[in-house]
């Protein structure tokens, strides 16, 4: 059993998925981009604070090792969260469309009186031209609101995605071949595991 210092249904889906047991207990940090901090550094650094964040929480949930993770979108060094309007989310939307963006994914390990382990993800996506009518479509299908880069490829807008170089599910929200690396490094088995039979 693992903490999930998250509170993302998307990361809790992945490692169910993969017969992970887990207890959620979501960190809570400011997660404001510090001055001229790049993307990667930014999800390690965030990824490393929610994990140590939660290390509190150790003896009460009855865990051993804190899972964490963060996710961002960046085009030409801008980092893109999740869009707080429409106005925002449409601005977002236009600078993807009909380009080529990078999803960054920061991923840490905490155990007590150990040094947190870190590891980053980035892919690269590629989205054709999006028409402001399909944008307005896809902002009111309610699903853009709660996701960094105002999109979920494993959605609708996969209809917007030519194609993609490296982790579909980093883009999703947790890279799961290397999470299960470092899981598994840390003696937590996977469902492909033997050990887990």
């Amino acid at each position: 059993m693992i903490l999930l210092a998250s509170a993302s249904p998307r990361r809790a889906e992945i490692l169910e998925r993969h017969g992970v047991e887990f207890f959620v207990s979501p960190a809570d940090i400011d997660e404001s981009v510090n001055p001229l901090e790049n993307a990667p550094d930014y999800v390690l650094r965030l990824a490393k604070e929610k994990a140590e964040s939660q290390r509190p929480e150790l003896p009460s949930s009855g865990c051993e090792l804190i899972l964490a993770a963060d996710t961002c979108v960046e085009i030409e060094n801008q980092i893109l969260g999740k869009p707080s309007n429409f106005e925002d989310f449409l601005s977002i939307l236009e600078k993807l469309s009909g380009r080529t963006h990078q999803v960054h994914s920061g991923v840490a390990l905490a155990k007590e009186g150990v040094k947190t382990e870190l590891v980053l993800v980035s892919t690269r996506v590629h989205f054709r031209e999006l028409s402001e009518r399909e944008i307005r479509s896809y902002w009111e299908s309610g699903e853009p609101q709660d996701k960094a880069g105002g999109y979920g490829i494993q959605g609708l807008a996969a209809e917007f995605v030519t194609g993609i170089e490296g982790s579909f599910s980093n883009v999703v929200g947790l890279p799961i071949r290397e999470t299960m690396q470092l899981l598994n490094r840390w003696g937590v088995a996977s469902t492909l595991d033997p050990r887990a039979r």
